[in-house]
């Protein structure tokens, strides 16, 4: 068989092993995270958040198609997509290693010969196998997310390059240069990453073309790649549209034309500009003008699927975000203007005081004829700032006191410290660099305790989401519930030393490849770091983000197998040292990994994210408004509701959108079966540059004041509801915060919001207290919807929603599932937590005979959100239900509740809040003489706290630095509280256990208890 046949056919086997694994691995339904809405957009062509993903739309609904009408199919099927995108990925990585390690072994012009082939194939299968099974690869090659698709752009430009690099001397050869161009084009539309591949690109063409390579020459390719890189980003991609846009602002505004015609009279020239160029170097025959202005139209010809994204604004979609339709609003959709900008060269430190404020670019919206300026964006001077800007959270960010204090934690700066440039490049090499990429690329090649984000992204000694290589793990020095977790994936650091040896080997044979992947390692990884400049905390692990770097050193762990080789005597048969060292390699790369990595990816038996999205919907009633907060509660909502068409009657009002003046706007409009909300502003009183802040003014009103005179008062006009400031402005304000809404009990038992039953629990008057110093447009919307809805519509707030986000509202809502619903009851001020009321009945009906628990107990496998969100929120639900059941009186359903929870829930402890949860159970079931849960419960949690006690307090004797003594002292809490619930449950031999652990750990612990 030849070369040729032998390396296409192998790469076809990666590619058929890598989707074989990934379909078997696959979800079934909907992910966590973006997913949700990612499908959501693909099913119905609809507008995604910024910065647009018009391709991966599109390819996405070609795939769903595939469903033939099953709706309940269409998110294996997307899934399906990401799938076989990883698949292509591997097999295009199989073929890249191949052509760079032949470039190792064969003189150009030679023939292959047989162990020369057995090296190259045996590297491409090493490294390519070896990412197949990698983490963070692998967790997004088996839902529909953007980085499976741009992932395979990656590797399709870098192969394509190295099969330029073969062919350049052949005629027609710069034709791959055009196709790498279309890639990177058709790549903006999926994710900007991709971008990142054009320095190892440029410097590939360089070291090809240039004949006096040199340092100086090197420097001035690499310099001209970076502009490269910034013309595609800024220039192609950004002022394109930038300056369509001014020009359609000239058009209209000064010369009277319509809407559009300055973009359409921009692309004509575009389009005459680049024909007239092309013309013109093939006239004069120049070569390297022709290939650059071709590579400029098939950038533009695969960037064009971004005419999508106004083309389906306009069709006004339900799920439309920011409303891009036209050419400023698309152009501040693609610039991510909503996120705010991000310093990079210079800043303020996080402790920075504004001392003026400018007016900066003005931003445009359409009005009736022409464009209006909607308000400047305010240009900030501040007090302290530098080069670098790495810790720079500012007043402006809604986490800034918690990135503030996060900043000097991770520091240990003292509360008044003002930070220095030191502490500033010391933030960037810890937490930036270290903790949020080496520790990433740790998990992929070194192995990982767990998957917890919250103690991985805070604390660089402990071990909940760090890296580990497992060699020296064991019950001492790591807790039982983390060896024995699917999330601990020990690979002993052999995937770490294979790709180092082969980098090392790379660089001391041929420099100038080395220093492409290198550049390739580095543009995808830590750049990304640099340049998105995280501040602080993250609400997920960003590992995703780097994917491209661990591709590139992928490459140098195919390569160490014949650095490997190399290393063996040259008295052994060559054929059987390749032979052998291959066997190696694979062994300790793909093998072990996958082995590892297998059961921490098999999502195939996982509905959690779908069901968790159901029961939020099924818990409301019929035409219900539901207000829910951040993207997991979102987005999964919206795929069951767009593309599975449950509960189509609910409008989801997302509260972080609901800021947006065109998310307001979308809400005045019917969608599905769901009819508009009752907000009655008129566009012109909320719209940008209007009311986006109302500052409260305490002008001394007694008592509580009707919340329709206060939406009256706030959304006026008459200058007399204003307040002036000294510069002459005005603007509205709020005269208070003592909020009341008259009880009209007609409407509301005609509306049936209450049983008969309730009738002598309603209140004539609900009164609350609006928390904020200032409304935004969410809050004004919402205050419009209370003031106008005259008990209509159902409201109701997801659980897991903020109580900043319920404006006070928390004596009138009761939980009825996984929703709080608002109710005109009398409230109970003794009540140390208002929102530990239930609807009892209601949310009995919803829980057993409505919910669904995402096979909980079945499945092989729970991410990170299935085992830290929902199944604590489904845990609370269960107690909460059966506590409430026994107040209003209902003891034996109370005990049915418990029963089902047995039912349907496994026995697990991903955190503490869990581990409390199922305590408040136990004290239950004990209550309700169900001591068979009981104590399977506290021997559960019993379990889980000595496991976590004994490992502290083996830190604590060797001194290592990752004691935590708040677990510590959680620990303890916990075990007094269940000594005495166990001796109230009459648990006598049970709670003895308890207390004489808990006194064998104050012994223990005396040190940092402080215990006399």
């Amino acid at each position: 068989m030849t070369y040729n046949k032998t390396n296409n056919l192998l790469g076809w086997l990666c590619f058929t092993i890598a989707s074989l694994t990934y379909i078997l691995t696959l979800e079934p339904s909907v992910s966590f995270w973006d997913c949700g809405e990612f499908i959501s957009c693909a099913y119905k062509l609809q507008v995604s958040h910024q910065p647009g993903y018009p391709l991966f739309a599109m390819i996405g609904k070609a795939f769903s198609l595939l469903s033939m009408g099953n709706r309940s199919k269409v998110a294996y099927f997307t899934n399906l997509g990401s799938a076989l995108a990883s698949g292509a990925t591997i097999m295009f990585l199989f073929w890249s290693i191949t052509t760079l390690a032949k470039k190792l072994l064969v003189v150009k012009g030679e023939p292959v010969n047989k162990n020369q082939t057995l090296q190259i194939m045996g590297a491409g299968l090493t490294g390519a196998l070896a990412f197949t099974f990698t983490d963070t690869f692998w967790f997004s090659a088996v839902e529909t997310i953007v980085f499976a698709w741009s992932s395979l752009c990656t590797a399709v430009v870098f192969w394509a390059i190295l099969k330029w690099d073969t062919v350049a001397d052949e005629p027609r050869a710069d034709r791959w240069l055009v196709f790498i161009a279309y890639v990177i084009g058709l790549s903006i539309g999926i994710h900007l990453l991709n971008l990142l591949t054009i320095p190892a690109l440029v410097m590939v063409y360089y070291f090809r073309r240039h004949k006096n390579i040199n340092f100086k020459s090197g420097l001035m390719a690499f310099i001209i790649s970076i502009l490269i890189l910034a013309f595609v980003q800024f220039g192609l991609r950004g002022y394109t549209i930038s300056l369509a846009a001014h020009l359609d602002l000239f058009l209209i505004n000064t010369l009277g034309l319509g809407f559009g015609s300055g973009a359409m009279v921009f692309f004509a020239l575009i389009i005459v500009s680049l024909i007239l160029g092309i013309r013109y170097s093939i006239r004069r025959q120049k070569h390297y003008l022709n290939v650059g202005l071709l590579c400029v139209v098939f950038v533009y010809f695969g960037y064009g699927s971004f005419a999508y994204i106004p083309i389906r604004a306009a069709a006004g979609t339900n799920l439309n975000n920011s409303h891009p339709s036209d050419a400023f609003t698309l152009y501040e959709y693609l610039n991510r203007t909503q996120y705010g900008e991000t310093p990079l060269l210079k800043g303020p430190y996080f402790d920075a005081k504004i001392t003026d404020v400018t007016d900066g670019t003005p931003l445009y919206r359409k009005g009736k004829s022409k464009y209006e300026v909607a308000y400047n964006k305010p240009n900030y001077v501040y007090d302290h700032t530098t080069l670098l800007p790495r810790m720079w959270s500012t007043e402006e960010n809604t986490t800034y006191a918690q990135d503030v204090q996060f900043y000097r934690d991770w520091l240990q700066l003292g509360d008044n410290a003002a930070p220095t440039f030191g502490d500033n490049l010391r933030w960037m090499f810890s937490w930036q660099m270290n903790q949020m990429y080496w520790r990433y690329f740790m998990w992929n090649f070194v192995g990982r305790y767990n998957d917890d984000d919250n103690e991985g992204q805070t604390n660089m000694h402990g071990i909940g989401g760090n890296w580990t290589s497992g060699l020296f793990n064991n019950s001492n020095n790591t807790p039982k519930y983390i060896l024995n977790n699917v999330t601990y994936t020990p690979l002993y650091a052999l995937p770490l030393m294979i790709g180092l040896i082969g980098m090392y080997f790379q660089f001391k044979k041929r420099k100038q490849d080395a220093l492409v992947v290198i550049l390739l390692f580095f543009f995808t990884g830590l750049a990304v770091v640099l340049y998105v400049n995280q501040p602080s905390i993250q609400p997920r692990e960003r590992d995703y983000s780097y994917v491209g770097s661990f591709y590139a050193f992928a490459i140098w762990i195919g390569l160490g197998l014949i650095a490997l080789i190399n290393l063996i005597p040259k008295k052994i048969n060559p054929r059987f040292a390749t032979i052998g060292a291959t066997i190696i390699c694979l062994l300790a790369g793909p093998v072990l990994l996958a082995s590892k990595e297998w059961r921490n990816h098999d999502r195939s038996t996982k509905m959690a994210a779908h069901d968790m999205a159901y029961n939020y919907l099924i818990s409301c009633p019929k035409n219900a408004i539901l207000f829910d907060l951040g993207d997991n509660d979102t987005y999964s909502l919206w795929y069951d509701q767009e593309v599975e068409n449950i509960r189509p009657d609910v409008r989801i009002v997302n509260m972080s959108l609901l800021t947006g003046d065109w998310s307001v706007r979308q809400m005045q409009h019917k969608i599905n079966e769901a009819d508009a909300l009752p907000i009655t502003m008129p566009f012109d009183k909320y719209k940008l540059g209007t009311r986006d802040v109302i500052r409260y003014n305490d002008v001394k009103i007694p008592g509580y004041t009707e919340v329709k005179d206060i939406f009256d008062f706030i959304t006026s006009d008459d200058k007399r509801t204003h307040v002036e400031y000294t510069n002459g402005s005005t603007e509205n304000f709020l005269p208070t915060k003592n909020f009341k809404l008259t009880v009209n009990a007609n409407d509301v038992m005609n509306n049936k919001v209450i049983t008969p039953e309730q009738k002598g629990l309603l209140t004539d008057t609900m009164k609350w207290q609006f928390p904020p110093n200032y409304i935004t447009k969410e809050n004004l919307a919402m205050i419009d919807i209370l003031a106008h809805n005259n008990w209509k519509r159902p409201i109701c707030f997801t659980t897991s929603i903020s109580r900043a986000n319920m404006i006070g509202l928390q004596p009138y809502l009761y939980e009825e599932g996984f929703t709080f619903r608002l109710l005109p009851l009398k409230t109970d001020s003794s009540l140390s937590d208002q929102l530990s009321k239930t609807n009892s009945l209601v949310m009995y009906s919803n829980v057993m005979n409505k919910f669904r628990f995402g096979n909980f107990k079945n499945a092989r496998y729970l991410d990170q959100q299935s085992t830290q969100v929902f199944y604590p929120q489904l845990l609370s639900t269960f107690s909460d239900l059966s506590l409430g059941l026994i107040k209003d009186g209902h003891p034996e359903l109370a005990l049915k509740t418990l029963k089902k929870y047995e039912e349907v829930m496994p026995d697990i402890n991903p955190n503490l809040l869990a581990a409390q949860t199922k305590i408040t159970l136990a004290d239950t079931s004990y209550k309700l003489k169900y001591s068979k849960l009981g104590n399977k419960l506290m021997n559960s949690v019993h379990d889980y706290i000595t496991d976590q006690l004994d490992y502290n307090y083996h830190q604590l004797q060797q001194d290592t630095g990752k004691l935590n003594p708040r677990e510590v002292q959680i620990g303890m809490t916990f075990l007094n509280n269940m000594a005495a619930i166990t001796r109230e449950g009459h648990q006598d031999a049970l709670s003895k256990q308890m207390i004489a652990r808990l006194t064998e750990y104050e012994g223990k612990f005396k040190s940092i208890l402080q215990v006399n």
